[in-house]
């Protein structure tokens, strides 16, 4: 069987969480942040200088993480969306002249879109 890549319907709900997702960066809201990464213990997010190992964690970061007052340019967006279900999202970012990337897991759950890996790092500072 093979999956239907990039449906447009499928590729538009997952744009409208990624772009929902970084507004609560651009933001500071934490509710949303936490909201959006799929509450297991499986879910992974690998950060600028953190592991991040489960919802817990993840939420227990986002109450103490430093939040950055530079505005955020987004320079470049890929989605591709595999079935119905599954999303890989690839973002470049751009912050004060330095550059950040963002490549996240999203699965459809039954309370929607959901972040089930996640990592960011730095290209230049």
């Amino acid at each position: 069987m093979t999956a239907e890549i990039d449906r447009p319907e499928v590729v538009a709900e997952v744009r409208a969480a990624l772009a929902r997702y970084n507004a609560a960066i651009d933001n500071r809201d934490i509710a949303t942040l936490k909201e959006l990464f799929w509450k297991s213990d499986k879910t992974v997010r690998f950060g600028f200088g953190e592991n991040l190992f489960g919802h817990d964690e993840i939420s227990r970061y986002r109450d103490t993480a430093p939040q950055n007052s530079a505005p955020r340019r987004i320079a470049n967006v890929v989605i591709t969306t595999i079935g119905n279900d599954s999303a890989a999202t690839s973002v470049v970012l751009e912050r004060g002249g330095g550059v950040s990337r963002q490549s996240q897991t999203w699965a459809r759950m039954p309370e929607g879109w959901r972040i089930v890996a996640a990592h960011v790092s730095v290209l230049k500072t």
